[in-house]
């Protein structure tokens, strides 16, 4: 009985409602292709630093060694394993397979470059900021319906 009395008292307001929710209804429904694109661009970023790591090793071990600062890791073994965590993290987070793990590798990845490496210009570390959180997205709300976790866990599903 109370919404037909404020139907009756605001009719302008049952005009906004309408399109509003079906507006709503639209977003909803593209939500899952920014999940995507924000999973895919910035996999791309760490994917193609794993790639620049492995194209001349020796360089990198010796930035890691002489140049780069890595808390509580020996020089080579952060090499290694910055360039395991950009390539394999990189990749599942495109598919979205372990979305919110991959994520929180890549998240830390980045925070531990940002502290390891002080002379990182002030373009660089905005760069790295914006990383950080664009991997807060699906390391807080996963990897959305566009993404090998969605699909398991759709079949999991009792």
């Amino acid at each position: 009985m109370t919404a037909l009395v404020d139907r009756m008292r605001f009719p302008f307001l049952c005009k906004l409602i309408g399109p509003a929710r079906r507006a709503i209804r639209g977003l909803d429904w593209l939500a899952p292709l920014p999940d995507l694109v924000i999973r895919v661009w910035v996999a791309r970023v760490f994917w193609h630093s794993g790639l620049t790591k492995i194209q001349s090793f020796d360089t990198t071990l010796q930035l890691f060694r002489y140049e780069y600062s890595v808390p509580l890791l020996p020089p080579d073994i952060a090499a290694y394993l910055a360039t395991f965590t950009e390539l394999t993290f990189s990749v599942l987070l495109t598919i979205g397979l372990a979305g919110r793990f991959s994520a929180t590798a890549l998240f830390v990845l980045n925070a531990v470059a940002v502290i390891s490496y002080p002379a990182l210009q002030d373009f660089a570390v905005t760069e790295h900021q914006l990383w950080g959180l664009l991997l807060l997205v699906p390391l807080f709300h996963g990897p959305g319906k566009l993404s090998v976790d969605y699909l398991i866990s759709r079949k999991l599903a009792c």
